[in-house]
């Protein structure tokens, strides 16, 4: 049995196969060409590495800020070789790290700063109390230094009652009745003789 193709059957199939290779060509030559360089990310990685460096990182956390400097490295060498998402990679993996390195550092300084503060006020409060060792009066161990005392009411007499009633002006902070008094009768002297 002998199958009769049409004439236009065979170059029809090529062609269809030939469209179909050429355009997965295409396709994967798109896909590696369509990753631009990451320049942004490379840009943005190095102004970290060197804000870690200048913040002191090279002290206070010197390990995390070579893992930052090495990856750099790395990822300068994919831009090198045209490898941008490999560099892409390396370059956040270089910026993470130099925002680890930068952190630890200011933290690093802030506690120096503390310590240097503490042995101040220590070396203070040492020298005050050498001052004071030669005080004729003593200093009562019961007093604090911010401790304050109100001194005692001199007048206990309590107001009068039924009357208006304010404050007088003088030292004394006793009480002044503002009703009019009646007068006192006054002693009459005694003519009696002489006893």
């Amino acid at each position: 049995m002998v199958h009769n193709l049409p004439s236009n059957a065979l170059p029809t199939g090529r062609r269809r196969l030939a469209t179909a290779a050429l355009g997965l060509v295409f396709a994967t030559l798109a896909g590696c060409a369509s990753t631009p360089p990451p320049n942004g990310s490379m840009n943005e990685a190095l102004a970290q590495f060197q804000a870690a460096r200048d913040a002191g990182a090279a002290d206070y956390a010197p390990v995390d800020l070579d893992y930052a400097q090495s990856k750099l490295r790395q990822a300068q060498s994919a831009m090198a070789s045209k490898k941008y998402d490999d560099a892409a990679v390396l370059a956040d993996e270089s910026r993470a790290d130099s925002e680890l390195a930068r952190a630890k550092a200011r933290l690093g300084a802030a506690r120096a700063q503390n310590s240097a503060k503490s042995k101040e006020n220590s070396r203070m409060r040492v020298e005050m109390i050498d001052n004071h060792a030669n005080d004729t009066v003593p200093i009562p161990n019961n007093v604090q230094e911010s401790e304050t005392t109100l001194p005692e009411a001199q007048d206990t007499t309590p107001p009068p009652v039924g009357g208006e009633t304010q404050p007088l002006n003088d030292s004394q902070g006793g009480w002044q009745n503002t009703q009019p008094q009646q007068p006192q009768p006054q002693p009459q002297p005694n003519n009696q003789g002489g006893q």
